[in-house]
């Protein structure tokens, strides 16, 4: 296939001017799902061992201290190596940055599903992330190069849907595939289970994606690059760990670290940016009003979502007594909801504009209450259909939001500078995700340990609330019209 490219724009008073000259022909409906196909695996297998994690105990001996780090190992190294993943896509060209990921996620996935002790497992998980940081970067850089207008915001919507979907299907199918118990794989079939979807992903990819680059490449920023990992791992690391470890004195130091690490990292990518250089994380970025403001209701949102997901997998299964697959199944509605609101958010969107997203909260929230409310209720006796109506509404309002969301942070950010835009969006997310497992499920589980299962996810499910209603206020601040 012919290498093309994306030629930079002359400079105009502007930051905003879409790169149209010397632009790819548009990317197939093949060429989408191939790239979407991507976006799903690496958000999949973030919540795909939430319902596994029992199992995972049982077979590995694995502990609550190695279990958050099978899931947080993932989590950190994914968040760490977004940005970057970005920036050598815009180097070197997304399409093979693609490939690469997606074969190293294969591979990886295998090495998870064959770990033989809990250490293992961890090391392949954080290599997983890695290959997925990788990869997914490629997917929003490609989408934002080989698309415009009506195009663009049509495949930005089935990005956003495929990324909500993928999230609440990681659990469902986890559940599915544990109590399946394949060839007696058990907890390792929702590893292994990656290996013929990268290998048909793969060959799609060479067949239907086009090779996409920025013509101003750019040398990678060392030190911007170090401080951010530094900032990320110093951050998540003693959240997700520090509770089980009984908080000793580095998880202190380590987050004391954090701040400091974060003032670093943003003074270096401005000098870098005053010197003409080109940060890992152009400050200039962060002057859009779109991605400045959508960036801000992310963080809420994402937060609330991880941590709501993690605690009803253990609530489920460890309170209510449930087995993976009725763990699952209880997800369903959600997922059926969003997959629901999100064909229809386009159309909202033309005519009320972001204000969706705000709708979207307030529906969430009352999803969120009347789930609350069932739970007061009705614990210890809940089944799945005294579920169904709480979680399918708070999947209706979140399928308003996300896929909006996402195409309105990207809208302005100029095309040669797609790789380093989406990095900045996913790396948020998915530091958001990490943070909110950390957060939320560890306050879950130190209050079910005290008060007991019912009090702990009634008190986490008003947490949520809250992230729900500064994600609505933060709303409100998103610009009106989108493009």
């Amino acid at each position: 296939m012919t290498e093309t490219t994306v030629r930079t724009p002359p400079r105009t008073s502007t930051p905003t001017s879409p790169a149209r000259a010397h632009q790819p022909a548009g990317i197939s409906p093949l060429g989408l799902f191939t790239v979407l196909l991507g976006a799903a695996l690496p958000l999949i297998d973030f919540f795909i061992v939430n319902v596994a994690l029992p199992a995972i105990d049982t077979d590995l001996a694995a502990g609550p201290a190695m279990l958050e780090l099978v899931v947080g190992g993932y989590g950190v190294a994914y968040s760490v190596l977004l940005v970057l993943g970005g920036r050598l896509g815009d180097t070197a060209g997304r399409r093979r940055l693609f490939l690469i990921g997606m074969a190293a996620f294969g591979a990886t996935s295998l090495a998870c599903g064959l770990a033989p002790t809990a250490w293992t497992l961890v090391g392949a998980r954080v290599a997983q992330g890695a290959a997925a940081a990788l990869m997914l970067p490629q997917v929003l850089a490609t989408i934002q190069a080989t698309t415009e207008g009506p195009r663009r915001a049509r495949a930005m919507s089935l990005y956003g849907a495929t990324a909500g979907l993928s999230m609440v299907a990681g659990q469902i199918l986890g559940g599915v595939l544990v109590a399946a118990d394949v060839a007696g794989s058990g907890w390792r079939s929702v590893f292994l289970v990656n290996v013929p979807v990268v290998l048909l992903g793969l060959v799609l990819a060479v067949r239907a994606v086009p090779e996409t680059r920025s013509d101003r490449p750019a040398s990678v920023d060392v030190p911007g690059t170090l401080l951010l990992g530094l900032t990320l791992v110093s951050l998540l690391l003693p959240l997700t760990e520090g509770r089980a470890a009984g908080w000793p004195l580095w998880t202190w130091v380590s987050l004391a670290v954090s701040p400091l690490a974060a003032v670093a990292f943003y003074l270096t990518e401005r000098r870098a940016d005053r010197l003409g250089r080109t940060p890992l994380v152009p400050p200039s970025l962060l002057r859009l009003v779109s991605l400045r403001r959508g960036l801000a209701m992310l963080l809420p949102f994402s937060i609330g979502f991880s941590g709501f997901m993690f605690v009803v997998a253990v609530a489920l299964q460890q309170g209510l007594r449930m087995g993976p697959v009725s763990a699952g199944l209880a997800l369903v509605p959600m997922a059926l909801a969003f997959f629901a609101a999100s064909l229809a958010g386009p159309r909202l969107v033309g005519r009320f504009g972001s204000r969706v997203v705000t709708a979207g909260g307030i529906i969430q929230a009352v999803g969120i209450g009347l789930l609350l409310v069932t739970v007061w209720r009705g614990w210890p006796g809940l089944g799945l259909a005294a579920l169904a109506p709480g979680v399918a509404i708070a999947g209706l309002g979140q399928g308003l939001q996300l896929p909006v969301l996402m195409r309105l942070m990207l809208s302005d950010v100029p095309a040669d500078r797609a790789g380093v835009g989406s990095g900045v969006m996913v790396t948020t997310q998915q530091s958001s995700l990490a943070l909110g497992v950390a957060t939320v499920g560890s306050l879950f589980l130190a209050l079910a340990a005290a008060l007991g299962m019912r009090d702990a996810l009634a008190v986490t499910l008003l947490v949520q609330l809250g992230l729900i209603a500064l994600a609505v206020l933060l709303s409100l601040r998103l610009p009106r019209v989108m493009r």
